[in-house]
């Protein structure tokens, strides 16, 4: 079997889906091999770069080697200019070098001038016409080089003609699956749309060059769009197995291994590229949990999809770590839950990992205590990103957000005296806030500025699933029928024109706000932020 982690996503940190899956794959003894084509793909394009055809293009061409190498120097994060520069040039070389292609690639985004990854139609015209995605080249080689090692024994027939396509017109394998262990898979995790142009283009060549493979796909992303209402699976024939939600279960299924009763498998990075990613050293993703304990906020998409939250025992969660730890020697800890379980931050407290971490948490009462702040900082705890969403009480309680803004300021001011940083999260434009409630986020952020040291500024998209969004006179949102947002009438006249408008011209060029989005990393943003507060 053969895992792969597609374009584009920030190439900062190893694939943690991937890890776990090879987690589950070992714990059973199966042969199988990871790669990272995000990262390699990267890196590869990076060698090739289109001649420069202007001074900041030459400038970051002939400095490309010595930035990459900034990236992972944790020297360079002493100085954010110095950084800024470096990732900057290099995300220029990418945009430059395949603008005239239609497509928009950089180091946290791919897009295409001609092809959305919310239309059907254009993800498989994109598996119809391999040939136009930038990573085309790299990949029609390194795909063919491993799965030929990969599945050498199995004699898997190659169309040499790449005129033939494969059966669009076969009747797709659903979940229930036919055992499949004896049939190559390649399983692909798609997570973001900047990834699904790329994978359509990967999964497009391979069923042209071998049509003996099986092509497994699952991922956040697929599981949104399983979980659309009224999905039909419009990718017969391309995609034999669409699995929605954790995909270790469906795995084992699919390969015939149902009958293992092990319910925790530990993820595996041993394959990855741990060194090669952009980073000062390695960081090490880990989720503690599925899904959100909290699971109340109206118009969240966990609550909209109907998520089921699943943590992982605590303890479990802290040998996982320290097996991890000892196998990765990382840099850094990046939790992965959205809402870090209060059992886990105890268990952090009372077990340090001894190496550096930061994740989503709740604001909760435990937080008010200013020596748990203080018990987390000397567990290596250096970041806390907090989803505030609103500075206006009452839209948070209209949000069911269960916080108090009292609460939020003294914890704000107790997690700035224990020495971490906050990266905070603030959404506008929701059904409940009009500029009236923008301007009380602005002051609430004004007053409580010391304490806040990132700031992530997001216009509310209201998600399709979920029974929030019926409340509402919903319109088109995207041009797509794989879209998961639907477009509504707000009932304050609050529309997504206004609410830029507000953020463009009044709360990002207030100068204290100005002051603290100008930290932000570029391009990697919270991903990076972390190496400038240790």
């Amino acid at each position: 079997m053969l895992l792969i982690h597609p374009p584009s996503a920030k190439p900062c940190e190893p694939p943690a889906g991937i890890a776990k899956l090879s987690g589950v794959l070992n714990s059973h003894g199966i042969c199988h091999k990871v790669l990272d084509v995000n990262i390699e793909g990267i890196l590869f394009l990076l060698q090739k770069p289109r001649p420069a055809s202007d001074t900041w293009t030459h400038r970051a061409i002939k400095n490309l080697k010595n930035n990459v190498a900034a990236l992972r120097d944790i020297r360079t994060y002493q100085s954010f200019d110095r950084y800024s520069r470096a990732v900057r040039d290099v995300n220029r070389v990418l945009a430059v070098s395949f603008k005239d292609s239609g497509a928009i690639l950089g180091l946290a985004d791919y897009q295409h001038q001609h092809l959305s990854p919310v239309r059907s139609a254009d993800l498989i015209r994109a598996a119809e016409h391999p040939d136009q995605n930038p990573f085309y080249v790299y990949f029609k080689q390194r795909l063919t080089e491993v799965i030929e090692e990969t599945f050498s024994s199995r004699g898997i027939p190659r169309l040499k003609d790449s005129r033939e396509v494969c059966g669009h017109d076969e009747k797709p394998e659903r979940v229930g699956y036919e055992k499949s262990s004896q049939v190559p898979i390649i399983g692909i995790s798609l997570n973001y749309l900047s990834q699904a142009l790329c994978t359509f283009s990967m999964i497009g060549h391979l069923k042209k060059e071998f049509p003996g493979l099986k092509i497994m796909l699952g991922g956040g992303l697929v599981s949104s769009w399983m979980k659309r209402p009224g999905w039909n699976n419009p990718f017969h024939g391309l995609v034999d197995y669409m699995i929605a939600g954790p995909g270790e279960r469906a795995l084992l299924d699919i390969i015939g291994k149902s009958s293992s009763k092990q319910n925790h498998f530990t993820p595996d990075y041993d394959s990855l590229p741990v060194c090669d990613y952009m980073s000062p050293g390695t960081i090490l993703p880990y989720s503690g949990s599925s899904g959100c304990y909290w699971h109340k906020c109206s118009f969240c998409p966990e609550t909209a999809e109907a998520n089921p939250y699943v943590p992982i025992p605590a303890q479990q969660a802290m040998r996982d770590l320290s097996i991890l730890i000892g196998n990765t020697k990382p840099s850094l800890v990046h939790l992965l839950d959205n809402a870090i379980n209060p059992a886990l931050m105890r268990e952090l407290i009372d077990n340090p990992p001894d190496i550096p971490w930061y994740g989503f948490v709740r604001i909760n009462r435990e937080l008010l205590n200013i020596d748990y702040c203080k018990q987390l900082k000397r567990s290596g705890c250096v970041m806390l990103k907090l989803g505030l969403e609103s500075g206006d009480q009452e839209v948070l309680d209209r949000m069911r957000k269960g916080i108090e803004l009292s609460t939020v300021s003294q914890v704000l001011h107790n997690l700035h005296k224990a020495g971490i940083a906050t990266y905070v999260y603030l959404l506008f434009g929701t059904p409940h806030e009009s500029e009236t409630e923008a301007r009380r986020t602005l002051d609430f952020v004004l007053k409580n500025s010391d304490a806040i040291s990132f700031l992530n500024l997001a216009i509310f998209n209201m998600p399709l699933c979920g029974h929030d969004a019926s409340e509402f006179e919903t319109t088109q949102f995207y041009d797509g029928d794989l879209s998961l947002y639907t477009g509504f009438k707000h009932p304050r006249g609050w529309d997504r024109k206004l609410v830029r408008r507000f953020l463009d011209v009044e709360f990002k060029r207030h100068p204290v706000v100005s002051s603290i989005l100008q930290k932000d990393p570029p391009f990697f943003t919270s991903n990076h932020a972390a190496f400038f507060v240790r």
